[in-house]
């Protein structure tokens, strides 16, 4: 999730319709339930929609589907605290198209910088109610939408690069001895890892105290859980009972390799607080080679979609974004990516809790000077690999209603 472009107004007339469509239906009348498709999944994207990631309007969404020659039965946009409201006219107009919107609701002040810290939005803020008005605000508007959408909370709390992550709230302990390569043989554990190994060297600042068997001395994911918890109890609390809440971690955590602490089992608030289970998942995104290597899809799909299994044994799974850069490097071939991702995440056989995807298309410029383009249409490869994969009847492009 990235950076800028300009919010062009949307056409009034139509956001007006729906917009009272929404008062109408809202209250008392039972909100329109989705489905979760027994065959096949949904797909969608994020469009490029500006700084704050909320700059939507319906030529973008029409151009996409003309350009990949498919509707989109999701689309995913931003819904920043430092915004200040409910974005209900981007949500309208999401709806007027057709899809069912993904909000990532970002505890997050402008100017929505990575790797600064926690700003007025801290998580320990949250729990302490000190934004109780305007989570109910929020919440009191996401009642009025008279259909269910998703929305996921915080989302790659495991990184860190955003506010919320839990590296800046204390982090946790260090694993006592050297982990496993979890793209190799690292099986899923649930809360605390299997591992083995010698130790692995003096010991470093990187991380927290506590205790490794213990998970509730785990500071930064603890204090997630109560953050979001406090979130959900009070948008559920206001009535808006139409919110599919998204646990969404990214595939592996960051710092690397395997941390106990920043697994996405450490962050679970639980299945009662949690309705579909979400993944980042991206191939390499810039063209620094030391930080940033190239890698197939299926790697990195693989190991988390078993970590995401075993948090719980029924909820439905989402890649709530997926991508990889435009690459011109030998052997990076973008092309190659997308048609690998699409032919691992329709294997039913392998994944069949796998019931959404959206990608994430997007052009931004670096602090460096360098761009990186996931768009899908970065080249002629990709856009060709893209249409061939979603075309697809596996990928379904409109939302099924119950």
């Amino acid at each position: 999730m990235r950076t800028p472009i300009t919010k062009t107004p949307v056409t009034a007339l139509l956001l007006g319709i729906f917009i009272a469509a929404s008062s109408v239906l809202s209250g008392t009348t039972p909100y329109q339930q989705l489905q979760i498709p027994e065959k096949g999944a949904y797909t969608g994207a994020y469009c490029d929609f500006g700084d704050g990631e909320d700059g939507v309007t319906y030529e973008a969404l029409e151009d996409f589907q003309q350009l990949t020659g498919k509707p989109m039965a999701l689309v995913a946009l931003g819904s920043f605290w430092g915004r200040g409201s409910f974005p209900t006219q981007q949500v309208e107009l999401v709806r007027s198209y057709g899809a069912v919107p993904l909000l990532f609701w970002s505890p997050w002040d402008a100017p929505y910088d990575e790797k600064r810290g926690p700003d007025k939005f801290a998580l320990t803020e949250i729990i302490a109610g000190k934004w109780d008005a305007y989570i109910d605000q929020w919440a009191d508007a996401a009642a009025k939408v008279p259909s269910q959408f998703f929305v996921s909370f915080a989302c790659e709390m495991n990184g860190t690069w955003f506010p919320w992550s839990g590296w800046f709230y204390g982090k946790g302990p260090r694993d006592p001895v050297k982990p496993k390569n979890p793209g190799t043989t690292a099986s899923s554990t649930g809360a605390v890892a299997k591992l083995i190994g010698a130790d692995d060297g003096p010991e470093i600042n990187w991380f927290g105290k506590g205790d490794i068997k213990n998970p509730a001395t785990w500071e930064g994911p603890e204090t997630f859980k109560r953050a979001w918890r406090h979130v959900v109890d009070r948008v559920r609390a206001r009535g808006a009972t139409n919110v599919l809440w998204v646990f969404q971690p990214n595939n592996y955590s960051d710092p690397p390799g395997y941390i106990s602490w920043n697994q996405p089992a450490a962050y679970y608030p639980g299945s009662k607080y949690v309705d579909w289970l979400g993944l980042s998942v991206y191939g390499k995104q810039t063209n620094n080679q030391e930080d940033d290597q190239w890698c197939g899809f299926s790697k990195l799909l693989e190991w988390p979609y078993a970590e995401m299994c075993a948090l719980d044994p029924d909820k439905p799974i989402m890649l709530a974004e997926w991508g990889v850069a435009e690459s011109h490097r030998s052997g990076e071939d973008k092309g190659a990516f997308i048609a690998e991702a699409f032919h691992e995440m329709g294997n039913a056989s392998k994944y069949p809790r796998l019931k959404a995807a959206i990608f994430w298309h997007e052009r931004w410029q670096n602090d460096d000077g360098s761009y990186s383009n996931l768009r899908v249409n970065s080249s002629r490869a990709s856009l060709q690999s893209y249409r061939d994969g979603v075309l697809n009847p596996f990928w379904i492009g409109r939302p099924i209603w119950k």
